[in-house]
């Protein structure tokens, strides 16, 4: 999830917990330590695809932060004791802080390594978007009433009641994933399609919209289903390329992408540069993250060694509005496949593309 919603999280659950005793300074420490996981982005991991792979790795493992809890526990009750709460109770608070973060960001489509050193497919339930208004606002308005008028008397409730609130809110997006993947799964029935995986995954800013990606070979298909359509979901079919995938086959790097993303992955010859697209993030044809893994060259394609980020289009503001205006008007036509296709277009106006760094006429 979005920074802003880890510290109002973190903030929510050390204030409901400790905020009693440590008052407004319980919201600091815990926005603070709700957003220790993500200080793992400041590490140089090398290149586009291990930024993307190793993030969310060992800083969100749950065996890692319950031992930073323990730790910060420790240092705690011998440099800072309070009489007023127990060890119990302090370790409660912080592993909740901590675990909270990775948990969360396992509801989101990027991947959250909650297992580490162990390396199963990351966890992405991919049940919210990773920004969502509504999960966000109950915990940040009970920040702000905590920040306004403490922590005692009525507005200790709060922070107690936002979380309620807002894991209320969670819980419902798992039954709109549930609602459609099988209106997804029905369909693929009466059309005979086999697929070979599903994932879904809301559209951007809410959960009553969903975008359903259907992997059939060298093709795939998406779909949109609302929670107010009255007709089945209409299945665009698109080319996937995965004939390309064969170029990677000895990859590093590509087999640590398509291990991430469990291969929801599309591939595209753009000019003279292979281009491999994450389809499970952002929305159809604006995806944030694409590399550039080979280049052709006298009609050979060479694979690089260190791989570079695509340029991706920014989310057209007017194009989430219509996704927005979809979700109350299910008869709204939205042509997936013209927006599917601009993944194999270069950029407009890009003067030029990107290239490995070990390449001499970059």
């Amino acid at each position: 999830m979005d920074s802003l919603t880890q510290a109002v999280l973190g903030a929510s659950i050390q204030g409901a917990l400790l905020g009693r005793w440590q008052g407004r300074k319980a919201l600091l420490y815990g926005a603070m330590l709700g957003s220790l996981p993500d200080m793992d982005v400041v590490i140089d991991y090398g290149d586009a695809v291990a930024q993307m792979t190793y993030h969310r790795g060992f800083s969100h493992s749950l065996l890692v932060l319950s031992g930073v809890a323990l730790l910060l526990t420790w240092l705690v009750r011998r440099f800072r004791p309070h009489p007023g709460y127990s060890t119990q109770r302090l370790f409660a608070t912080l592993a909740l802080v901590l675990l909270s973060h990775p948990l969360l960001d396992s509801f989101t489509s990027y991947g959250t390594q909650l297992f580490w050193p162990w390396m199963p497919i990351p966890t992405a339930w991919s049940s919210v978007f990773i920004i969502d208004p509504l999960y966000t606002l109950p915990l940040a308005s009970a920040v702000l009433v905590g920040l306004i008028f403490g922590l005692r008397d009525k507005a200790a409730k709060a922070p107690l009641l936002a979380l309620a609130l807002s894991s209320l809110y969670l819980t419902s997006t798992l039954a709109g994933k549930q609602m459609a993947e099988q209106r997804v799964e029905a369909q693929l029935a009466r059309q005979g399609i086999q697929a070979e995986a599903l994932f879904s995954t809301p559209t951007p800013l809410n959960s009553l919209l969903w975008r359903v990606v259907v992997l059939d070979g060298e093709y795939y298909h998406e779909a949109l289903v609302g929670w107010f359509d009255q007709q089945p979901p209409e299945l665009s079919r698109l080319p996937r390329g995965t004939a390309l995938a064969r170029v990677l086959a000895d990859s590093p790097a590509h087999q640590r992408l398509a291990w991430f993303t469990d291969g929801v992955l599309r591939y595209d010859q753009i000019g003279e540069h292979l281009v491999v697209t994450d389809l499970r993030l952002g929305m159809t044809g604006v995806h944030p993250f694409r590399f550039n893994f080979a280049s052709r060259r006298n009609g050979e394609w060479q694979v690089h060694q260190q791989v570079d980020r695509w340029p991706a289009e920014l989310a057209d503001l007017q194009r989430v509005q219509v996704l927005l205006r979809r979700i109350w008007q299910p008869e709204l036509e939205i042509p997936l496949v013209a927006w599917a296709s601009e993944l194999g277009k270069p950029l407009l106006g890009a003067a030029e593309r990107p290239c490995a760094v070990e390449r001499a006429d970059c």
